[in-house]
C-alpha cells in the first residue's frame, strides 16, 4: 500500500470539497482550485477528511494513488494558508522592482526584463535583491518562480544570477596562470 496515498487529508474548517466525476474542487478562505484526476482512482469525503482509495495494486494504479492524495492535500494547503517561493539575486547593478502587478528586473541586459504576473499569482519586493513569489497553487508558484530564475540563472564562477532562496550554487575555480 502507498505510504502517502493511504494517509486521510484532513478538511479544516471554512474549507468546503466537492467531489464530481474525474474533478475534485477545494473552495476555501483564499480562493478555489480544481484539479482533473483519474477516473479509476477513487476520491470520497468521510465526514472532515478525504480519503483516496484505488482499484488494484497494479503499477499504474499505485502510482497515481499517491500522485492524487498529493494534488488535493497541495489544493487544501493552497486555499488555507497558500505557498511561497523567494528569490534571491546577486550581481553588481542587479534589482528588482514592482510595478502594479508585474515585476521589472535588472538583469545586467541592455533593456529591463519585464515579468507580467498570470492571474492567481502576486509578487513581493521585500528589497531590491529579495522577490517573494505568492500563490494558492503549488505548481503555479513554482513555475512562475523557475521562469523568474530562468532570466539569469546563477552561474558558477562569480555566483550571479537569481538563485532560490538557500540555494547552493557549486563554484569553480576561474582561470589559472
Amino acid at each position: 500500500m502507498s505510504r502517502i496515498g493511504k494517509q486521510p487529508i484532513p478538511v479544516p474548517t471554512g474549507v468546503t470539497v466537492s467531489i464530481e466525476t474525474g474533478v475534485v474542487r477545494v473552495n476555501g478562505p483564499k480562493g478555489e482550485l480544481h484539479e482533473r484526476i483519474p477516473r479509476d482512482i477513487a476520491v470520497e469525503q468521510d465526514g472532515d477528511q478525504v480519503v483516496v482509495k484505488r482499484p488494484t495494486d497494479r503499477g499504474e494504479h499505485r502510482a497515481l494513488h499517491g500522485l492524487t492524495r498529493s494534488l488535493v492535500a497541495n489544493m487544501v494547503v493552497g486555499v488555507t494558508d497558500g505557498y511561497e517561493k523567494a528569490l534571491e539575486i546577486q550581481g553588481v547593478g542587479y534589482r528588482a522592482q514592482k510595478r502594479g502587478n508585474d515585476l521589472e528586473l535588472a538583469l545586467g541586459y541592455s533593456h529591463p526584463v519585464s515579468v507580467a504576473a498570470p492571474k492567481g499569482i502576486e509578487f513581493d519586493v521585500p528589497s531590491p535583491t529579495r522577490i517573494v513569489v505568492k500563490g494558492i497553487s503549488k505548481q503555479l508558484v513554482g513555475e512562475v518562480a523557475a521562469n523568474i530564475r530562468k532570466q539569469r540563472p546563477p552561474e558558477p564562477y562569480k555566483g550571479k544570477g537569481i538563485r532560490y532562496d538557500g540555494e547552493y550554487v557549486a563554484r569553480k575555480v576561474g582561470k589559472r596562470a
